[in-house]
């Protein structure tokens, strides 16, 4: 493969330190090949990242839950690390963006009744289905609404693929596959890449397309396989308080409920209907499926318990010397669980030292060896903004309100990293670009990755969708490239057995409970290793001249385009 422009070609990491530079690359959207010189490398801090980690994920901080007592804690250390890092207030001035929220809970769920056949159907509330309303309204009644299958639920024009076409949903209610329609193959070959989940195979995708088409609600049919969670996981999500981004309709214009039935349901209402599901499945594969209405009317719904709060991100930004006004994204949530349930001990706080202490800790550290590159001499040519977001344990929230209220336009913005759960250990031998081949950063992440004399790592269970799952996607989705990378387990010291072992330790005993904590045994090597990475490959688009953007066939493509075209000033323009 052609090389890209090197990031350092004469950087190396060095224990307890990961060596970063600032290269300048010509103008062009070409990558041109590495310069012949690269320039002096700052070091990001390992003791600056330790003592952020040991403080956020103290039980001080009662597991950072967003909304509470415990927050105006959480965002003095961040400003202050921010301040410490040498970072200027990012939000006209201020450190803190509001985040306006809403928290929906729903009660006294009636069965969903399914009427149009010889004998109605009934299914209960958490065993057959699940539904939860975004609208922030007192009560839920979805009342005879004509049930349509929509196949994979999918519009996509740069495909040609629309599964709604020539039907006007207006008071029906979708019933929705789950992933979309080549999720089963062997390989990423593909309408839909294949194996590898695209945007249109997230079930929040599905819901949002089925509002924009008109839907008064949308029922996505859960299957194991392709969902990637069993319905305990659908169960449990569904059935307590949702979370949403206060907006100023309440949410009048999404559906009126959205949820979840079990595949046995949708197959007996398909079968009432005189259809069968597997068969119907099976035409939904292909480009040109109609909708099916199903000749049957559904009837559910619940009340909704309203509560507002306000959380905040944390904006801090680095002006650029040569074109201040563009810019270069760094994210991390700041954001954990809270108290949780009580473990074996009776420790009963969920720290999120790993997840997502050390994204923070991160942030404040490149932060940092960007303002000593500064102060060096070497001030990197656009500005960089760095953003604590909270609520990303909620749904993404916070990155999805900055994402829809950004403080620097994103025909502006460059591109950037997200930075969520970096694991202590060994260095590793291999990253994987979060996602897959999606953009013009891809070439420069394997660029970086021949430089340092790392290789590519294969990304882990494609099918999953990984890359929707974190901040960087609320950025992605309105059109920013943005960097996910994630270090392989063929660790430098022990190999695969070793790091296989950790993340599964991680993973069993440690993710989302009160074991994720900071200890003073903590290897930092990996953290380093992937902390100075990541500096890297933001650096490089805080240098340049370049624009990256998707690849032609990718799902964002489109959005890139369109914000470019109508740009004043931004983008390559």
């Amino acid at each position: 493969m052609k090389r890209t422009a090197s990031l350092l070609a004469t950087a190396a990491l060095c224990l307890g330190t990961a060596a970063v530079a600032a290269p300048k690359l010509p103008k062009g959207t070409a990558l041109p090949p590495p310069p012949m010189t690269a320039e002096p490398a700052p070091q990001l801090s390992v003791d600056t990242m330790k003592g952020l980690v040991k403080t956020l994920s103290s039980d001080d901080f009662e597991g950072r839950a967003p909304s509470t007592s415990a927050e105006p804690k959480v965002l003095d250390t961040i400003i202050a690390a921010f301040k410490k890092a040498g970072l200027q207030p990012g939000n006209k001035g201020q450190w803190l963006q509001d985040v306006p929220t809403v928290e929906i809970t729903g009660s006294n769920h009636s069965a969903l009744t399914v009427t149009g056949s010889k004998l109605p159907l009934s299914f209960r509330f958490g065993d057959d289905y699940v539904a939860a309303s975004y609208r922030v309204t007192p009560q839920t009644r979805i009342k005879d609404s004509e049930l349509v299958f929509v196949g994979y639920g999918i519009n996509a024009p740069e495909l040609g693929w629309n599964d709604y076409a020539g039907i006007d949903m207006h008071g029906k209610t979708a019933v929705i596959l789950v992933n979309d329609a080549d999720y089963d193959a062997a390989t990423e070959e593909g309408p839909f890449k294949g194996r590898r989940m695209t945007y249109y195979g997230r079930w929040t995708y599905k819901f949002e397309e089925a509002a924009r088409q008109g839907a008064t609600a949308a029922l996505i049919v859960h299957d194991t396989f392709p969902a990637a969670y069993g319905w305990n996981v659908v169960n449990s999500s569904w059935t307590g308080a949702q979370y949403r981004v206060a907006t100023p309709n309440d949410d009048m214009d999404q559906t009126a409920a959205n949820g979840w039935i079990q595949k046995p349901v949708a197959e007996a209402i398909l079968k009432a209907s005189g259809q069968d599901l597997a068969a119907l499945s099976a035409a939904a594969r292909h480009k040109g499926f109609k909708p099916v209405p199903l000749g049957l009317k559904v009837s559910f719904g619940f009340d909704n318990a309203i509560r507002r709060s306000t959380s905040h991100n944390v904006v801090g930004v680095l002006p650029g010397k040569l074109r201040p006004d563009e810019y270069v994204l760094y994210s991390a949530h700041w954001d954990h669980l809270g108290h949780c349930t009580p473990d074996k001990t009776g420790d009963g706080i969920c720290n999120g030292a790993v997840d997502n202490a050390t994204g923070v800790a991160a942030l404040a550290a490149i932060a940092e060896a960007n303002s000593k590159a500064n102060a060096d001499g070497h001030p990197a040519a656009r500005s960089q903004v760095f953003v604590a977001v909270t609520l990303e344990e909620s749904g993404l929230l916070g990155s999805e309100f900055y994402a829809a209220n950004p403080v620097y336009p994103f025909d502006h913005t460059v591109g950037g990293v997200n930075m969520d759960a970096l694991m202590p250990g060994s260095r590793t031998r291999s990253y994987a670009m979060t996602g897959g081949d999606k953009s013009d950063l891809t070439a420069i992440f394997r660029d970086e990755l021949v430089d340092e004399g790392l290789t590519e790592a294969a990304e882990e269970h494609t099918e999953r969708g990984y890359y929707y799952r974190s901040d960087h996607f609320s950025m992605a989705k309105r059109g920013v490239p943005m960097f996910d990378i994630a270090a392989s387990t063929d660790w430098v010291d022990g190999g695969k057995a070793a790091g296989d072992a950790a993340s599964e330790d991680y993973n069993s005993n440690r993710y989302h409970g009160p074991k994720d904590e900071y200890s003073e045994s903590w290897n930092w090597d990996g953290i380093a290793q992937t902390a100075g990475l990541y500096y890297r490959l933001g650096r490089t688009l805080a240098d340049s001249d370049l624009w990256p953007n998707w690849h032609e066939t990718d799902e964002f493509r489109a959005i890139r385009d369109k914000a470019c075209a109508a740009a004043q000033g931004g983008c390559h323009k």
